[in-house]
């Protein structure tokens, strides 16, 4: 029965860690949703030329700190590192300790820092590692579905952290979100990505 029960035991590990190798960054992504759809918002990771198109407005040679939002498995994180100055920080924020796990594994960069944190003390946490403001600050975070009033007061600690002239760049399904930035950004500019899963709403909020 002993050897019966270990022998079981032994078959579903090396079938979990099959599994693991075989699905990758996907399956870590499902298995983040499944945990905390509410927070990840997507059980598809964001398309290639939204990336890109979200990512367009940033003036890479004065990023001194760039911040992420709930960066999943990534998606973001090499185009920004790719396109990072060499002493330049791209520091991500994220509830889920998977996605935080495996990134830190993942990404094999001195410019990279993942953070098992709350955006909404985005302010403590780039004061914790020695900055005063962000220079550009993106988000996933589907802010009309955050639980306890978190969409708000994530909106107003990023207008609190990021540095004249940076920006608040968010990507949404929903064109609400842009609520949320309206009372902190007085610039606010928009665009819309039909390749993505789903299409999504595009904005940049300018800091004065």
């Amino acid at each position: 029965m002993i050897y019966s029960s270990l022998a079981k035991t032994t078959v579903l590990y090396r079938m979990k860690n099959r599994a693991s190798r075989f699905f990758g960054p996907w399956g870590v992504f499902f298995k983040g949703f499944i945990k905390h759809p509410v927070m990840v918002g997507s059980i598809i990771p964001s398309s290639s030329k939204t990336v890109k198109k979200m990512l367009a407005p940033v003036d890479w040679d004065n990023t001194k700190l760039f911040v992420e939002y709930g960066p999943g498995i990534g998606t973001f994180c090499q185009p920004v590192l790719d396109r990072m100055r060499p002493d330049a920080t791209l520091l991500v924020i994220d509830l889920n300790e998977d996605f935080i796990d495996y990134l830190r594994k993942a990404i094999r960069d001195s410019r990279f820092i993942a953070v098992h944190g709350s955006a909404a003390d985005v302010n403590d946490i780039i004061n914790n590692f020695g900055f005063e403001h962000a220079d550009y600050i993106l988000s996933g975070l589907p802010f009309s579905t955050l639980p306890n009033n978190l969409g708000p007061v994530i909106a107003a600690e990023t207008a609190k952290a990021i540095r004249p002239g940076g920006a608040f760049l968010v990507y949404q399904f929903r064109a609400r979100a842009r609520d949320f930035m309206a009372p902190h950004f007085r610039k606010i500019d928009t665009g819309f990505e039909f390749w993505n899963v789903l299409p999504c709403h595009l904005f940049w909020g300018w800091k004065e």
